[in-house]
């Protein structure tokens, strides 16, 4: 009889997505079984971005004193012609809504070490790399996940005939573009007509350089190319191919050297660490769940690299099921949270994948007058007074767990700094995480009613207010937000994403009496005790 394994959730893919939420889950105390098909992790670099509201699901998850030190922050990120105009340039200085720099540039493989270091140090997460998923059966139970061991010969993946079963009351496929998960769950894909085949080149030149500017798009006809940090003492570079052009042949070293030259790196002064061809395109699943399955990161959308959200809207995806796991095992949570989480992912990834898109189509130009126009059309644009610099907002939720026509409700949210009950810090390692209600005074809390009260209690939420006896808002970040909502109070989500925000004590309670009502669980099913079945 083969081995039996069994689990809480059974994790496919353990990329960063399927790394960070066996962590968050593993944190909190539940069964969970990752496996990935390769038995290391892949060394090489892939994404290299990550964004203010990532900084702050890696403070959550406890690591983002490590990855930090391995980041670059960035400041400007600039659009520029062949003749060296400046077409656009994106101000990413300062912090974030979440209290933290805005743009990070990060070596993946770094960022998974990390991962992979704090997820094995949780006793109730077993890794299970060098195993690959082959069939996957749900019925009225668990869901049943058949594995097998395999090893790698010349880059393939070869089974070894041992295998084993994963039983979870809950699956998830973090297995990427090609995820089983996906196909086995029998879910299609759609998207927008954008496909560009790129040559990705990752460098780690040997001198120390000052490249200005660090982060930029070369919008050239004749070669437009994508210049970036990979991270502390990496660069890449990215090369559209040209009609006429195949993978075929330009994925060589010899090619990406002869690209690189006009850049001054050559194999004496620079280490080429990496070469690759990907075909740039805008897809994502037509359901993010079937049953008992659900799926995250690239198995569940795909977008061109130019706005840096591809791995940050996967590691959104991992937070935004953690919690709901979280609270559905514990039984405080409904397990109807769950129907919210593929309409709001996917209307917020669709979102972010139509701006890539955007910022594609005005790279990926290639006939010179169709180049002119568009830069003539940028230079005049940016010359106006009051011209955008800024990046775009983070999108709304797609309809889901938040209240419609509520102010700020499906944004998200913001951390500041504080003090609070003698620390100081960001809100989050101060005051606490979860659900939260923060007013601006403590009578608008006083007029929460009982059954309201007992709620936020049951779940654990925090409920502060501003000033005295409760906590100080040093910069003045929460004023501000709650100014600019027209607020007294705001109901925060544990993703950090906004309920909705009350006018008045009146409308706090209306607000929570919605809440209420859409995450209690049934009451007369049973409940259990974290980590256990």
């Amino acid at each position: 009889m083969e081995p039996r394994l069994t689990a809480d959730v059974a994790i496919v893919g353990y990329g960063p997505t399927g790394q960070l939420l066996a962590l968050l889950l593993g944190r909190l105390g539940h069964r969970v079984a990752v496996l990935d098909r390769w038995p290391d992790l892949y060394p090489l670099p892939r994404a290299v971005h990550f964004d203010h509201e990532i900084a702050r699901i890696l403070q959550a998850a406890g690591v983002v004193e490590d990855v930090q030190p391995a980041a670059e922050r960035i400041d400007f990120y600039e659009w520029r012609n062949a003749a060296d105009e400046i077409l656009l340039q994106l101000d990413w200085s300062g912090m974030g809504p979440s209290g933290w720099p805005v743009a990070n540039f990060v070596a993946q493989p770094d960022l998974e070490r990390t991962l992979d270091r704090h997820v094995k140090r949780c006793p109730t997460v077993t890794v299970l790399q060098g195993w690959n998923a082959r069939a996957l059966v749900q019925g009225v139970g668990p869901v049943q996940l058949e594995i097998e061991r395999g090893d790698l010969e010349c880059g393939q993946w070869v089974g070894r005939g041992e295998r084993m079963t994963v039983e979870a009351r809950w699956v998830i496929g973090a297995d990427g573009a090609n995820s089983f998960v996906r196909q086995a769950a029998g879910i299609a894909m759609q998207g927008l007509p954008f496909a560009f085949d790129w040559l990705v080149v990752d460098v780690k030149p040997r001198e120390a350089r000052d490249w200005n500017p660090k982060c930029w798009q070369l919008c050239d006809p004749r070669r437009p190319t994508t210049l970036v940090p990979g991270g502390p003492g990496r660069r890449r570079w990215e090369f559209m191919l040209l009609p006429g052009e195949s993978a075929a042949e330009m994925n060589r070293a010899e090619v990406a050297w002869k690209l690189l030259a006009p850049w001054g790196l050559t194999p004496a002064n620079a280490e080429l660490e990496r070469h690759a061809c990907y075909t740039f395109r805008a897809r994502w699943a037509e359901a993010w769940r079937h049953d008992r399955v659900f799926l995250a990161g690239d198995a569940a959308h795909l977008m061109p690299p130019f706005a840096g959200q591809g791995m940050c809207s996967g590691l959104r995806d991992s937070f935004a099921l953690a919690w709901r796991l979280d609270g559905v095992l514990c039984g405080r949570l409904s397990e109807r949270l769950f129907d919210s989480y593929g309409p709001e992912r996917s209307a917020h990834v669709q979102d972010i994948i139509g701006h890539s898109v955007e910022l594609g189509e005005v790279v990926c130009i290639a006939d010179p007058d169709a180049a002119a126009r568009r830069d003539r059309e940028m230079v005049a644009a940016r010359s106006q007074p009051g011209s955008a610099t800024s990046p775009p907002r983070s999108p709304r939720l797609g309809p889901g767990l938040w209240r419609d026509r509520a102010p700020g409700a499906g944004q998200i949210g913001h951390q500041g700094e504080v003090v609070y009950a003698g620390r100081s810090g960001r809100f989050d390692d101060v005051v606490g995480r979860g659900h939260a209600v923060i007013a601006r005074n403590g009578a608008t809390l006083g007029s929460i009613s009982a059954a309201n009260r007992a709620a936020l209690q049951a779940q654990g939420a925090v409920v502060v207010h501003l000033g005295a006896g409760g906590v100080a808002d040093v910069n003045g970040t929460y004023d501000e937000w709650l100014c600019r909502l027209g607020c007294e109070a705001v109901l925060v989500r544990p993703d950090f994403y906004v309920y909705g925000g009350a006018r008045d004590a009146d409308d706090l309670n209306r607000l929570l009496d919605h809440w209420r009502d859409g995450v209690e669980p049934n009451h007369s099913a049973p409940q259990r005790q974290r980590g256990y079945a």
